[in-house]
């Protein structure tokens, strides 16, 4: 599989912010975690195989898209595969919370998802994207340690 593009029309990551705010509220509100599971398989699509073949992505591409202007900005997808990879890990801890009996931490790893996903949508902060960011500040780089 195809990672996909290096960068993104950043409308694309904010309509899967809303789709994803949507699913993550209706799993938090019903506790039904087979829903939680399936956005996990999508964040884990998102982060693992890239952008190219993600299912929010394919539906913004060749449904959305085409009805908007076009837009010449640009989104690196790095940090959006590495919030996408925090998603994951988050839903994966709500499901088997939920799996296991353990219910608070399925609604806490769940909140704690859909909180993210909401500042994205609605805010165009992308929490999982800053902490990427600095993370990246702290690793040594070629550059950074020549000087």
């Amino acid at each position: 599989m195809s990672a996909g593009p290096s960068s993104v029309d950043p409308r694309g990551p904010r309509f899967a912010a809303w789709v994803t705010t949507v699913v993550l509220a209706v799993a938090l509100l019903t506790g039904w975690w087979p829903l939680l599971a399936a956005q996990a398989v999508v964040f884990a699509i998102g982060a693992f195989a890239g952008f190219g073949v993600a299912p929010y992505s394919l539906v913004y591409r060749h449904l959305v898209a085409p009805r908007l202007a076009p837009t010449d900005e640009r989104e690196d997808t790095a940090p959006l595969r590495f919030a996408q990879g925090v998603g994951f890990g988050f839903a994966v801890v709500g499901t088997l919370g939920y799996v296991t009996g353990l219910t608070t931490l399925g609604i806490v790893a769940t909140a704690c998802a859909l909180a993210a996903a909401f500042l994205n949508a609605a805010f165009a902060f992308c929490l999982g994207c800053e902490t990427y960011l600095l993370i990246r500040r702290f690793i040594p780089t070629k550059e950074r340690a020549l000087q």
